[in-house]
Parts: C-alpha cells; sequence; structure tokens
C-alpha cells in the first residue's frame, strides 16, 4: 500500500491563513486531470473540470506552488504537456483544446502567444526540485521556442511587437501600443533564466549567448521605455513615442534587474501611492490616477490579478524589500478572505481578479464571464506561493542546500514536512522559558540562514540531521 505524502503544514497566528491554505490543496484535487488519446496531454494535468482549454500561462503560475505539493501534485507535467505541442519550427501556443489537443487561435491573438516564461518557471522548479537532469532535457525545447520568437516578433529596432492580447491584459487602456513593455521584459526575465539554467549545466556557449540577448533587450527597455519625469517603463508606439498610460505591465522590469537602485526606488513609491498603485487591495491593473481607472475593476481597467499581485511581490523581493513584500502579501490575503466570507448570507468565493479598494470580486460589465470563480492557477500563488515565501518568509534552494528565513519579528510560525526531494524538513519558531527558540528537524544537513529584519540580524548555520534547536538571542 502507497502511503499518500501529506503537504507540508503552515503555522501562522492568524488560522484564517491556514485554512486557506489548506483549503487550497483540498479545491486542486478537482481540478487534477488525465490526458487523453485524442488530447495527447500529459497523464496528470491541471485545470477546472468545465475548462474547454488549457492556458500556458496558467500551467506557468501553476508551477510556482505546485512545487510544494511534497510531490502529490508534480509541477512538471504542467509545461510538459505544453512542450509536447512544440511544431518544428518551435512555436508553443497559448492554449490548446481539452478535447483535440489542437491549438486554438484568435482574432486577436492569430499566432497563439503567450508571455514568455517557460525558462523562469523552469529556474524556480530547479531550486524547489533540485533535478539538474530535466534542465538538460527541456534547454532544447526552451531554445527552439525562443529562437520561433526572436525570428517572427523581433524586428530591427531589436524589441518584439505582439499584439495586445498575447499580454493576457485583453481590454487595458495600451491604445497605439506596438512594442509591449511587459512582454518585451519578460523576453528578458527569460533570456536571463536560460543564462543560469546554461550555467547550471556548465555550458559556457549557452550561458554567453542568453546573457548577451539578456543585455541587448534590457539596454533597449532603459532607453526607450523608462520616463524619467514619470518614475514608470511604458509601451512603445510603432514610431517609438511612449504610450503615456501607467498600467501593472510597466512593473515586470523590477523582477529582472532592469532599473538601478534609483530608478526601482521610483517605481516602489507607485506602489505605495494611494493615487498611483497603492490601492488597499494591492495591486490594481492601472493606476488610480489614470482615466480609464474603474472602482470595480472592469477587466484589465483597475481589477486586482493575484497573478500581477505575486509578480510585484518577486520584484519587490528582487529589491530587497521583504517588509513591504510581506505588508502586501498579507493586506491580499485579507481581501481574499474577506471576499471568501462575506458579511451576512451571501456565499463566498475566491476568483481570478478583485476589486481595488474594498473587497469582493472585480466587475466587468461588458463580459459576465468575468471574473471566473475558483481560478486555482491563480489564487494558488497567493494561498500557497506567497504565503510560504512572504507571509511565513522561507525561501529555499535544493541545489544550494539552503533555507533562508527572511522574518520581520519573531512570531509563533513556521512550516512542517515540506519534503525537499530526498529531505523533508520542519522550521518553527516559539517562545520558550528561554526567549524565542527555532526548532528544526530533517533528514539531511542542509544550511539555515535566519534574517531577523527588526534586529538587522543575519545568521548562517549548518543543521544536521535530525532534531535540533537554537536560541535566537544566543546567535
Amino acid at each position: 500500500m502507497v502511503i499518500k505524502k501529506e503537504f507540508p503544514t503552515i503555522h501562522f497566528y492568524d488560522q484564517d491563513f491556514v485554512d486557506i491554505y489548506e483549503q487550497t490543496w483540498a479545491w486542486i484535487k478537482d481540478y487534477w486531470q488525465k490526458g487523453t488519446a485524442q488530447n495527447g496531454f500529459e497523464p496528470r494535468y491541471f485545470v477546472s473540470p468545465e475548462a474547454d482549454r488549457i492556458n500556458q500561462l496558467d500551467a506557468i503560475y501553476s508551477s510556482f506552488f505546485l512545487v510544494y505539493s511534497n510531490r502529490n501534485y508534480p509541477a512538471a507535467p504542467q509545461l510538459d504537456t505544453f512542450y509536447k505541442k512544440q511544431e518544428s519550427d518551435g512555436a508553443i501556443r497559448a492554449e490548446y483544446s481539452v478535447e483535440t489537443g489542437e491549438p486554438i487561435f484568435s482574432d486577436d491573438n492569430p499566432d497563439g502567444l503567450a508571455p514568455p516564461l517557460f525558462a523562469w518557471a523552469e529556474f524556480n522548479m530547479y531550486h524547489k526540485v533540485g533535478n539538474k537532469k530535466r534542465i538538460k532535457e527541456v534547454m532544447p525545447t526552451l531554445e527552439r521556442n525562443f529562437q520561433w520568437l526572436e525570428e517572427n516578433f523581433k524586428d530591427e529596432s531589436g524589441l518584439f511587437h505582439v499584439p495586445l492580447a498575447a499580454t493576457g491584459m485583453l481590454n487595458a487602456p495600451r491604445d497605439g501600443m506596438y512594442y509591449p513593455v511587459d512582454f518585451n521584459t519578460q523576453a528578458a526575465l527569460n533570456a536571463s533564466c536560460m543564462a543560469q539554467l546554461g550555467h547550471v549545466l556548465n555550458d559556457k556557449d549557452i550561458e554567453f549567448r542568453y546573457r548577451r540577448q539578456y543585455f541587448s533587450l534590457k539596454t533597449r527597455i532603459n532607453q526607450l521605455m523608462w520616463n524619467d519625469d514619470d518614475g514608470f517603463y511604458y509601451d512603445l508606439t510603432r514610431e517609438k513615442e511612449q504610450v503615456r498610460v501607467k498600467t501593472v505591465a510597466g512593473f515586470w522590469p523590477l523582477i529582472t534587474d532592469i532599473p538601478n537602485e534609483a530608478r526601482s526606488s521610483r517605481m516602489v513609491d507607485h506602489l505605495k501611492d494611494p493615487e498611483s498603485f497603492g490601492t488597499e487591495n494591492p495591486f490594481p491593473s492601472v493606476a488610480v490616477s489614470e482615466e480609464s481607472f474603474s472602482e470595480l475593476g472592469d477587466g484589465w481597467r483597475g481589477s486586482v490579478f493575484p497573478t500581477y499581485t505575486f509578480m510585484i511581490i518577486k520584484g519587490l523581493e528582487k529589491q530587497h524589500q521583504y517588509e513591504l513584500a510581506r505588508e502586501y502579501a498579507i493586506r491580499h490575503l485579507y481581501y481574499m478572505l474577506d471576499t471568501l466570507h462575506p458579511e451576512g448570507n451571501k456565499r463566498g468565493n475566491v476568483w481570478e481578479a478583485y476589486k481595488p479598494l474594498r473587497d469582493g470580486e472585480a466587475e466587468w460589465a461588458e463580459n459576465p464571464a468575468f471574473p471566473r470563480p475558483m481560478q486555482i492557477p491563480a489564487v494558488g500563488l497567493s494561498t500557497i506561493a506567497l504565503m510560504i515565501e512572504n507571509v511565513v518568509g522561507l525561501e529555499v534552494s535544493l541545489p544550494r542546500k539552503t533555507v533562508r528565513w527572511i522574518v520581520p519579528t519573531l512570531e509563533i510560525m513556521g512550516i512542517e514536512n515540506l519534503n525537499l526531494r530526498r529531505n523533508t524538513i520542519t522550521i518553527l519558531s516559539q517562545k520558550s522559558g528561554r526567549g524565542w527558540e527555532i526548532r528544526h528537524e530533517s533528514e539531511k544537513l542542509y544550511y539555515f540562514t535566519l534574517d531577523l529584519l527588526s534586529e538587522n540580524k543575519e545568521k548562517t548555520l549548518p543543521i544536521p540531521s535530525g532534531k535540533c534547536s537554537m536560541l535566537v538571542d544566543k546567535l
């Protein structure tokens, strides 16, 4: 008899956070489907039962929280289903039919393009699962796909031009956009991750080639898309004029080391400003100061999408803004909880998008099907990935054998039974008679870093196998 591995257990002072974390794992069970001979998908893939298609971006985002499932729900098959569909010229389309497995095209996205983020997902998976063999296997697929994008959608300017639908921001007020800031930055992020994966494989050719691609895009984005008066990155028209509408797409550079310190600090100011993106539920898809901003959300004209909130919080992390990242993650989760448990007799739910200034799902008068309820690929980013990485504050790298715990102040919290390939670990902080104590339990040695922000204290210690504890005051 195979004993089913449990999911990692979260400890946190607010039980509602723990409940929605655990509930998300239970919801996923209904979304776990089997591939068929007709569609040619992987034996196990992830889509809502009523969906008629699988979506590339959903698969990529879901990998960021499925890596914490203790392999109950493996993350890799989500991506492999798309890799199996790669065409001879390297193309991988944004969506495929669940019934036939054929690509789905639309008038506003005739090439079936999706944001180029496969390498970002693979790089994250490598650090959580530590499977170097997989990198070697998928690299040719990633390279062919990137080459196809370059040959078909990059022009002599050195920038990519794609339709608005390819960015996923369907009705965003980006009129006149020809070179999107998000798609170009995502291509830069993809190239940067490809270079790092090349380094993992000790392949200098791959590493050098994609590092050069990254720097080429970084230079153009900084030269053409940055506006120094506004402290923001914008889309460009065909004539390379800036489309000066502040949308959430302008924050993708934060995650890629594209802005220098001065620029990133001005972007962070926009995230704090209630007249810009600093809404109660962070962050709206359009700045509050824009004419097109809607308090109801109106699609991509003000709605808060967990996917973009996740991206911005990862960008804040990249800029070492850990306390801000945590504060925004907690605020966002409270709005999700208030919408899941509304007052009175109303029945709540979790959604693909939320209102920016009060609880409740977003609204879009012209599209009653928006937002989708139980859109787990988006929801799990907040309730699982942000919960583990930013609320509890754990940063894990299996290849480096490191766990970093970044906490503003010590609280009773932690994680139990986190399965890191062949090592299961538990890390819990609690108050004892001797002061704050951190208990560890693991099967193998790893290196633990405590980064206590309130006391500006950082300490790295080797944690032996078995049980041990450390007193924070003694560090």
